[in-house]
């Protein structure tokens, strides 16, 4: 049996730490960077972005909306922003949120998952709301190249909690079965903002926890949250604008990271 995604992220954060570092272009971040809000300016916002987080985040996580907003020319910009950060030693979490049935579902696999597109990354994110059976295509893709697919259960925003709240353990219930294996192939997304109301700790799979900062979490939340309920070695929290605030200076971004790192791991020790 291959080592799976488990493997992957163990090493990432053995030598990086519990960090997801966000990619997050959004018009109001490209205005504070003094750079327009154009392809040029995503272009040279991404680029410090793989200069100053490449080489520290153990994993990465471009929010695929502010490339798309561009149209081709900005997936143009996020191929050149996947292969930057894997080439610098991250790995690469396309928050990406795609869920379908059938042929279409298997074509957005082959868009994040495999080695021929040139959107490929290490995992991404997906929706289980047609059922999480639809997610079979992306899973199998996932198992097969010892990627990962990161599963939304009980997302940081607080109109998701009307619809999560009766169903988000029986995602994670689900994902745990995908990872009986051990492969680690289905993370899920469980926010830090607020308590979730969920058993993680047989999940066997990593924890994308987003939140911090901006959203209002704290690395001290962390514990509270997941301490009683989640094994903390598959937790990764993850943060974007209260980093990214700090560019556009590549050595600044890096050095925003490793403080947001530090304190993760301070609080998680």
């Amino acid at each position: 049996m291959s080592a799976g995604f488990a493997a992957a992220y163990r090493s990432a954060v053995a030598d990086r730490g519990r960090l997801c570092a966000g990619i997050d272009p959004h018009a109001a971040l490209l205005e504070q960077w003094d750079l327009p809000v154009s392809v040029d300016g995503l272009r040279a916002f991404a680029g410090a972005c793989v200069t100053g987080l490449g080489p520290v985040a153990a994993v990465i996580k471009p929010q695929v909306a502010f490339f798309e907003a561009f149209g081709s020319a900005g997936f143009a910009v996020l191929e050149e922003t996947i292969a930057g950060c894997r080439e610098a030693g991250a790995l690469v979490l396309s928050d990406a949120k795609r869920g379908d049935i059938g042929t279409t579902m298997a074509a957005y696999t082959t868009a994040w998952l495999d080695d021929a597109s040139p959107l490929c990354s290490d995992a991404v994110t997906v929706s289980p709301y047609l059922g999480f059976g639809a997610l079979d295509p992306a899973v199998a893709q996932a198992r097969a190249t010892d990627r990962g697919v990161f599963v939304l259960a009980r997302t940081s925003n607080p109109e998701g909690a009307a619809l999560q709240r009766g169903v988000a353990q029986s995602i994670v219930d689900a994902a745990a079965a995908v990872n009986a294996d051990g492969s680690g192939t289905a993370g899920v997304v469980v926010g830090a903002t607020r308590e979730h109301g969920l058993e993680l700790s047989s999940l066997g799979g990593p924890i994308l926890s987003p939140g911090l900062g901006a959203q209002g979490a704290t690395a001290a939340d962390l514990t509270a949250i997941f301490g009683d309920t989640a094994d903390l070695a598959w937790l990764l929290p993850a943060a974007s604008r209260s980093i990214l605030r700090a560019g556009p200076d590549p050595a600044a971004l890096a050095a925003a990271a490793r403080a947001t790192r530090d304190e993760i791991e301070s609080a998680l020790s």
